[in-house]
């Protein structure tokens, strides 16, 4: 590496005007040589004494401000070592020694890589600078396998099973027995190989509110309780609820866990990297429930940031990524408007860079900070990769640009997988998802104005003449608050009404929730008619609402439709009514939603049309989950052979509660521990 370093410094000195390694009057090329050599390796070691701590006082700032002042740094560093360089004839301008570390990391980085792939020993060597180095002098990691937890956010079961198909996805389909395998007898005429499957594929089925805040908590906390949407009105608190906002996840969080009494899934020498909530581990980085809470340095929301990007090689090679991937954004958008594709929503101001962050910045931190939590022999890890959810939400579930994203998430599995030969114990690997994405354009698309608009008709109050964008509630612009230090997502100001008799409308995908402040209880149907005649049915009659759920003081609750249907909720398994077309679990679903003490005053689904699984967002995606009908709903388990099968043949995994109970057995079974069967029943009873 240091030969590699000394050549490109030569041949940066050539070609750059403002770099030179000699002086004016010149010099032998012995003398040049010696000088490169010398300034190569005086880089080296201060690129690996130095940086480290540089980046540990550079804790306060910004993580994205951090990625970008590693190129000034580095610059700088290079210009001490050409000082350092005992012919004292070196020199460079500084923005030209900005450009000649950038490229002497990202080559290091590249040869370093290259010299691992033939020596696993240096390999091993690498990756365990990204691990957790505080656990050198523990005691030696247990002989049982560990698990690791990787959610892939918002791809369904069947885009994963389309991937694997088209061949985008070349480590899944391997483990699934799909792939083409090397080892085996090839024979004169062996036809189509596949290799022996090693993990199991199975659907499950999300509550109501489809979408990472419901989900996640209930995977890694085990409740999910008193979570109707991704963001709801809760009129005790006079407080809007969002699960991407830092507050309202560790408000979340210390529900589930008083209502568990439990801490979560990965209590016993956990880590969780890149989620929204914490699952009571003892590393957490890259958390939103704590990214407001101050913590030790190890244990900081953004730690996992500054881990990474101590390295100065890493910084320059995902910076450089970073780049590139908004420029690819940039050329895709344009090429969709220029050829008028629909549906389309816009994909313009700063979307490129949070596209950035979340296919490059926070795929490369979390999968380095599993692959460190592997190396130092840790129990479990869960671990959330944003990055297709939110190119799906812009150019759609089944698009082009998704798909590439996949086959990136891919190799990001293949590199986890690689790690684990190396870990200090075997290592399971489970992939999951939270939920699944439906395609259709945008409510305020087809019609011309918001559900806030419709609602404000309904009541008899002033509409605006256009109809204003609602926003995304995309994970990956919370994670990239959170790295600038900005984490609250939204403020309650943005849903505030001019007055506390107007309603409050929220959107959650194609979910929708009214909320009358005024009133401190949740509205009855028959308070709702009373006080506006024309809403409930204003609602229920529009061609782009599916169905609405209120609370009736004659039924309990009851379910709204066109032609006035009205059916009460216990009712709904014979008589399905709206819910026709949503699903055989639609009815159990919005039972539950109807029991949580925060549930809107009216609940809204959008339109569904089971035919091409299309849905209607009230917020700005054309991928959109976060209620009922198609893919959504609709997410998947991938799990090795090793574990217990997730349920009984026949039997439906239904909520991410079971997902919980699932995941706690097979770490039960990892440890050694017999899972007796009355257990098991008792878990499927649960």
């Amino acid at each position: 590496m240091w030969a590699v370093s000394t050549l490109t410094m030569l041949v940066l000195a050539g070609i750059l005007p403002d770099f030179r390694l000699q002086s004016p009057s010149g010099d032998s090329a012995t003398t040049i040589g010696i000088t490169a050599a010398v300034g190569a390796g005086v880089f080296g070691v201060l690129s690996a004494l130095v940086w480290p701590l540089l980046v540990r006082l550079l804790l306060l700032v910004p993580a994205l401000v951090l990625g970008l002042l590693v190129f000034f740094l580095n610059g700088s560093l290079l210009l001490l070592a050409l000082r350092l360089n005992p012919s004292g004839e070196s020199e460079a301008a500084p923005e030209t020694a900005v450009i000649v570390a950038a490229v002497m990391s990202a080559v290091a980085s590249a040869t370093g890589g290259a010299l691992a792939v033939r020596d696993d020993d240096a390999y091993r060597r690498r990756l365990y600078r990204l691990s957790d180095r505080r656990r050198r002098g523990g005691p030696a990691c247990p002989p049982t396998p560990g698990t690791v937890f990787v959610q892939l956010d918002g791809v369904g079961h069947d885009v994963l099973g389309t991937a694997v198909g088209k061949g985008l996805m070349p480590t899944i389909a391997r483990w699934l027995g799909e792939g083409p395998d090397a080892d085996l007898d090839q024979g004169p005429d062996p036809g189509p190989q596949h290799s022996r499957p090693t993990h199991r594929l199975t659907p499950w089925s999300t509550d109501w509110s489809s979408q990472t805040g419901a989900s996640q908590l209930g995977i890694l906390h085990g409740s999910n309780h008193d979570v109707p949407a991704f963001r709801w009105y809760e009129k005790d608190s006079r407080e809007v609820m969002v699960c991407n906002r830092p507050t309202s996840a560790a408000e979340l969080q210390r529900r589930a866990v008083e209502r568990t009494g439990d801490g979560g899934l990965l209590s016993a020498d956990g880590a969780s990297r890149g989620n929204l909530f914490g699952g009571g581990a003892d590393e957490q980085a890259l958390v939103l429930s704590i990214a407001t809470r101050r913590r030790d340095r190890a244990t900081r929301s953004r730690a996992g940031y500054f881990a990474y990007f101590s390295d100065p090689a890493n910084a320059v090679r995902t910076a450089l990524s970073f780049v590139a991937e908004a420029a690819r954004e940039i050329g895709q958008s344009t090429r969709a408007r220029l050829r008028k594709e629909r549906p389309r929503v816009a994909r313009g101001g700063l979307y490129p860079f949070v596209r950035a962050f979340a296919t490059v910045v926070e795929r490369d931190v979390v999968v380095a900070a599993v692959m460190g939590d592997m190396l130092a022999g840790r129990t479990s890890v869960y671990a959330d990769l944003v990055a297709y959810d939110e190119v799906a939400h812009h150019s759609g579930p089944l698009s082009r640009d998704a798909e590439q994203v996949l086959a990136r998430l891919d190799r990001a599995l293949a590199l986890i997988e690689n790690v684990a030969e190396h870990a200090p114990r075997p290592y399971r690997i489970v992939v999951l998802s939270d939920h699944g994405q439906s395609p259709g354009e945008t409510f305020r698309a087809r019609y011309g104005l918001t559900l806030g608009d419709l609602v404000r008709a309904g009541c008899g109050l002033p509409v605006p003449r256009r109809a204003e964008r609602t926003h995304s509630g995309a994970e990956a612009r919370a994670a990239v608050r959170a790295a600038l230090r900005r984490p609250v997502e939204e403020g309650d100001e943005r849903y505030r009404p001019s007055r506390d008799s107007e309603p409050i409308v929220l959107a959650s995908g194609n979910l929708g929730l009214v909320s009358f402040p005024d009133v401190p209880h949740r509205m009855s149907k028959e308070e709702i008619d009373a006080r506006h005649p024309a809403l409930l049915s204003t609602l229920a009659n529009h061609p782009g609402i599916g169905f609405l759920l209120v609370r009736s003081e004659e039924h309990g609750g009851v379910v709204l439709g066109a032609y006035g249907a009205e059916i009460p909720v216990d009712r709904l398994d014979e008589e399905p009514g709206p819910l026709t077309g949503f699903g055989p679990g639609a009815a159990e679903a919005v039972r539950r939603t109807h029991s949580f003490p925060h549930t809107a005053d009216i609940m809204v689904n959008s339109f569904h049309d089971p035919a091409d699984g299309e849905v209607l967002a009230f917020e700005e995606q054309i991928g959109s989950h976060g209620g009922l009908g198609g893919a959504q709903g609709a997410p998947f388990l991938l799990s090795p052979l090793a574990l217990s099968a997730p349920v009984e043949d026949g039997e439906d995994l239904i909520g991410a509660e079971h997902v919980h109970r699932v995941l706690r057995r097979w770490l039960r079974e990892s440890e050694g521990a017999q899972v007796p069967l009355e257990t098991a029943q008792e878990e499927r009873a649960a």
